[in-house]
Order: C-alpha cells, then sequence, then structure tokens
C-alpha cells in the first residue's frame, strides 16, 4: 500500500470549487437537461473563477483536446453497439419466448415464474446490457401472467424490476463499459471480474423467492396443471428452439472477451451482428424495426456523448479551482485509510443513485476516486465492480429508483406504487448483502480476472 501523501496545498478558492458542486446538484433537481447542467454550471463558476484570479484561461484550450480524445475512444464505440444489439433482440421477440418457455419448465414449483424471471433477467443482461428493455419487456410479458395465477404484488414486482437491473453488472454492462474507460482499466476485466459477482446476485434472488414461497404459499403458487399446456416432445423443441441462440449469443459475446480473442468493442460488433442474423432467421427483420434500432441506438448514443462533453467540461473548470486535488486527498486522509473510504465512497454512490443515472456519477464522481485508489493501493477492477453493484442497488431503491418507475409506466392499474416500492425494498437490501460479500472476500472479483491472465 502506497504510504498517504500530506494534503496538498489549498489555495483559498476550494470553497467555490464545492460551491460549484452543490450548484450542479441544484440544477439536476429542477429537471434540467443533465448535459446542459454541467456546462452550464461550469460556464457560470469558470468566468467567476476567472473574475476571482482563481482560474487559468490557458486551461479552456485544453478544452477541445478533450472532446475530440473522447470521440475517438475506442472503448466507449462499444455503447452503441451493445445497446443496437439489445433493440434488435427485443424486437425479436427473444424475451417473450424465453419468459414462456421458462415459465412452464419452472411452473411445476412454487415461485417458478418468478425463478423464470430471474433466470431470464439474468439472460437478457448477459445479451443486451440495456436496463429499461429488460425491466419494461419482462413488466409486459410477466407480471399479468404472475397476477393472474396469485402471485402476491410486492414479490412480483421486486422481482421483476431487480432482475431487469441486471443489465447494470451482467456484462456487456453499459456501466462496466464506463466504468472501465473512468477508471483507466480494461473493460474486458471488468467483464471477467463481475461474472461471479452476477451470478452470485442472482442466485441469492432465486433462494430468496423459493424460501418466501415454501414459507407461504400465497406468496408465489405453483402454475395450476391447466396452464402448462407444452409437455413432451413439443417443449422440447421449443426449449431448444428459444435457449440456443441466446445461449449462443452469450458464447459469442462473453467468450470472445474472456479467452482474449477480441476487444470488448469488438465483441459488440459480434453481437449486434448476431442478433441480426436471430431476427432475421425469426422473420422479425424489416426496414422498420431495423430503422428504429438505428434511431434509437443513435439517441442513445449521442445522449451519452452529450452527458460526457458537458461533464468534461464541467471536471476541467473543476480541477481548475483546485477541487478535484481538495477532495481526492480529503478522501485519502480519512482515518481507518481504505476501509473507510471504501465505506464512505460506496455511500455517496448509493445516494447518488438514487437521484442520478450511472452517467453521471462515472463522469464526475469517479476522476475525483481514481487518484484515492491508487494512493490507498486499491484494485480499480474490484473496486469498479463494487460501484456496478452499488449502483444496480440504487436502480431499485425507493423512492426514485430509476428501475421502478420503468415498471411503473407499464405495470398493469391494479399495481400501485406502493406495492412497487415495497418489491423493491425487499430486492434492496439483497443487493446489499452481495455488495458486502464482495466487499469482504474481492477474491469473487479477482479470481476469475487473474485466471483470464487480466
Amino acid at each position: 500500500m502506497v504510504p498517504f501523501a500530506p494534503l496538498a496545498a489549498t489555495t483559498g478558492f476550494e470553497w467555490l470549487a464545492l460551491l460549484m458542486f452543490a450548484g450542479m446538484f441544484l440544477f439536476l433537481m429542477t429537471g434540467y437537461p443533465v448535459a446542459f447542467s454541467f456546462a452550464g454550471t461550469a460556464m457560470v463558476f469558470g468566468l467567476i473563477g476567472l473574475s476571482l484570479g482563481a482560474f487559468n484561461q490557458n486551461l479552456i484550450n485544453a478544452l477541445p483536446q478533450r472532446f475530440f480524445g473522447t470521440m475517438s475512444d475506442f472503448t466507449l464505440l462499444a455503447i452503441p453497439f451493445f445497446v443496437f444489439m439489445g433493440i434488435i433482440l427485443e424486437k425479436s421477440g427473444i424475451a417473450e419466448e424465453l419468459l414462456e418457455i421458462m415459465g412452464i419448465l419452472m411452473g411445476p414449483i412454487r415461485g417458478g415464474l418468478a425463478l423464470a424471471v430471474i433466470i431470464v433477467g439474468t439472460m437478457l443482461a448477459a445479451t443486451t446490457g440495456v436496463v429499461a428493455a429488460s425491466v419494461i419487456a419482462m413488466g409486459l410479458i410477466s407480471l399479468p401472467i404472475m397476477l393472474r395465477y396469485g402471485y402476491d404484488k410486492t414479490g412480483a414486482t421486486g422481482v421483476i424490476a431487480a432482475s431487469g437491473t441486471m443489465a447494470q453488472l451482467v456484462p456487456p454492462s453499459l456501466v462496466l463499459i464506463v466504468l472501465g474507460d473512468q477508471l483507466g482499466v480494461s473493460v474486458g476485466d471488468l467483464f471477467v471480474g463481475a461474472l461471479i459477482p452476477g451470478l452470485l446476485m442472482a442466485s441469492t434472488f432465486a433462494a430468496y423467492t423459493l424460501v418466501r414461497a415454501y414459507a407461504n404459499p400465497n406468496y408465489a403458487p405453483a402454475l395450476p396443471p391447466e396452464a402448462r399446456t407444452l409437455r413432451g416432445s413439443a417443449l422440447a423443441l421449443r426449449v431448444v428452439s428459444a435457449l440456443l441462440p441466446p445461449l449462443i449469443l452469450i458464447g459469442l459475446v462473453l467468450g470472445t472477451i474472456f479467452f482474449g480473442i477480441a476487444t470488448p468493442t469488438e465483441s459488440g460488433a459480434v453481437g449486434a451482428l448476431g442478433a441480426l442474423i436471430l431476427a432475421f432467421f425469426r422473420r422479425r427483420l424489416s426496414f422498420r424495426v431495423l430503422r428504429e434500432a438505428v434511431d434509437s441506438t443513435l439517441r442513445n448514443t449521442a445522449l451519452v456523448v452529450f452527458i460526457l462533453f458537458g461533464a468534461t467540461f464541467f471536471s476541467l473548470v473543476f480541477e481548475g479551482l483546485g477541487g478535484s486535488r481538495y477532495v481526492s486527498d480529503l478522501l485519502a486522509q480519512l482515518p481507518g485509510g481504505a476501509t473507510t473510504f471504501l465505506i464512505v465512497s460506496m455511500i455517496v454512490i448509493f445516494l447518488l443513485g438514487i437521484f442520478l443515472e450511472f452517467f453521471e456519477i462515472c463522469f464526475i464522481v469517479v476522476p475525483i476516486f481514481v487518484p484515492v485508489l491508487a494512493a490507498l493501493g486499491i484494485d480499480p477492477v474490484w473496486f469498479g465492480v463494487l460501484m456496478a453493484i452499488n449502483l444496480q442497488t440504487a436502480f431499485v431503491s425507493p423512492p426514485v429508483g430509476f428501475s421502478l418507475f420503468y415498471l411503473k409506466s407499464v405495470a398493469p392499474p391494479e399495481i400501485t406504487t406502493g406495492d412497487i416500492f415495497r418489491g423493491g425494498f425487499q430486492f434492496m437490501f439483497l443487493q446489499l448483502v452481495v455488495l458486502i460479500i464482495v466487499a469482504i472476500f474481492p477474491q469473487t472479483v479477482t479470481w476469475l480476472v487473474q485466471l483470464s491472465g487480466g
């Protein structure tokens, strides 16, 4: 572990940087667009800093270079590939067929439909990396069925929101791609490191569901025999057609990364091509579908880039005012060293994750943490996976967890916001348990990374 450096000499204007940070959150809380909140705050406080002699005007000359550096970042090119892949798979009906078949397979046992949702949620996460698509698809398809067969409302909504949010953690997670870029580590290492925590998360959800189902027959009853219409060879053929294509796609996307055959960006291109082929053979690849997928990919990618541009401007002014160095040194000097820093940083990320999208958090907070990780000797890959778990937890945390509102937007009228919030609370605590386990046992992340030569 690297010894602590003394706290950097203050310039007397750190208060301005901290006020700038607070101003940015004030803008965000008003609902102003994120990219413009970052850029507008940077502009205002940059001018104030110039007038007070606290900011070097020459730093602004570095801004175009930073923008061009973002546009030429090969790692970030993985984002449009995986977004495109996820949208094409959504249009191909893969989620609907997977849920139908897994529901029939798991139906004879208590909690079977919930287990089907967990399995399908994990598989969709491993093929799309997009939370909204997973939550909305499973909410539309499985929630009415679960309610029809007497599932507890909070259990049904909680398992859908939590399983759909697995796309925050399970590769090819967009969170991991952005974190890899911001932490300065291999995205492939983050993908490999997140595999065991992702499986641990899914297993925890499944174990909790089964325990609740068998302890309370009304929590998640088994499907009645008349609901299980497919049997014998017909069921076997449907299982093969439903499971084999996504498993092959998962193997292509993750296998090429794990064995060092391709970078995450290259594997994203493979996945996008595989999704197109899959949609073609399902006879779902029309010009309309392709146009919608390209349009949605363009909008999502442009959103990310504009947020990154605004965050880059904000970071440059914040650094110029001495804020980044001051906060980083302050965190490195916390009593208790690495342990205290981990606790404080995870609390901060969790609280921010309830109110902000992960893009804003990654682009603003992570650069402040990077020098602290180096000073305290903390493995950035392990820290990145902890952040992904934490952000996933925040996504199902009431009152403003994003997955809860994705689900609310497609939930039947009989499902209240209170039902969804109570369901979110159950699985929020389960995710916190997994976060603590991974924090106590870093080997859950580092073992596969070391095995793969990372």
